[in-house]
């Protein structure tokens, strides 16, 4: 018996391994690349599903203290909710930065104490009121809660803001225009779309 197994070991020494045929490997990669593809197209399509919340816009945002905008005319931005606090004649409003007319980002004047809309020349008082521009109504709002004296922004539904005419806060520019022209430029460079 020993010596036939010493007849069918190869010069050597060496112990040859049984070899896989050619079509079984491409066989078993292709099924195993096939498995992961599986695997990447159910792990996207549940990422899709199930996005991440994100920081601010959509959720409720903390706006700070409420001693924060004790001064009369107080303007806030808030980028991680897209929006703006304001305080006039004690009351509070969170306002859309975005202009109901195109959708640019209306940024705040303070020299003319107004929001002034870079592209088209659409101007909103410090309540986010339409004062004039092809805009069809007044800036878009957001509720506002207070608890534990801490102003709590909701900004996953926008209220749809006042109509045109309806005025309750100032009128006029406090002081000269940001906008240039008929709004086709800013002072600040500020008219990306929201």
């Amino acid at each position: 018996m020993s010596d036939r197994t010493e007849s069918q070991e190869p010069a050597g020494g060496a112990v040859h391994e049984p070899e896989i045929p050619r079509r079984d490997f491409v066989n078993g990669t292709w099924k195993v690349l096939g498995v992961a593809l599986v695997a990447e197209a159910a792990w996207t399509s549940y990422d899709i599903l199930n996005p991440k919340s994100a920081a601010g816009s959509g959720n409720v945002v903390d706006a700070g203290p409420e001693s924060d905008y004790a001064d009369e005319g107080s303007v806030q931005y808030f980028v991680n909710g897209r929006f703006y606090v304001t305080r006039y004649q004690g009351g509070l409003r969170a306002l859309y930065q975005k202009c109901p007319h195109l959708g640019c980002r209306v940024p705040y004047c303070e020299s003319a104490a107004q929001f002034q809309c870079p592209c088209h020349g659409s101007i909103y008082n410090i309540i986010g009121e339409y004062l004039q521009g092809p805009a069809p109504r007044g800036m878009d709002r957001f509720p506002i809660r207070i608890e534990q004296d801490r102003i709590l922004v909701d900004t996953s539904t926008p209220v749809e803001g006042p109509p045109r005419g309806v005025v309750t806060g100032p009128s006029t520019a406090a002081g000269p225009p940001c906008v240039t022209g008929s709004g086709e430029g800013t002072t600040s460079g500020q008219g990306a779309p929201a």
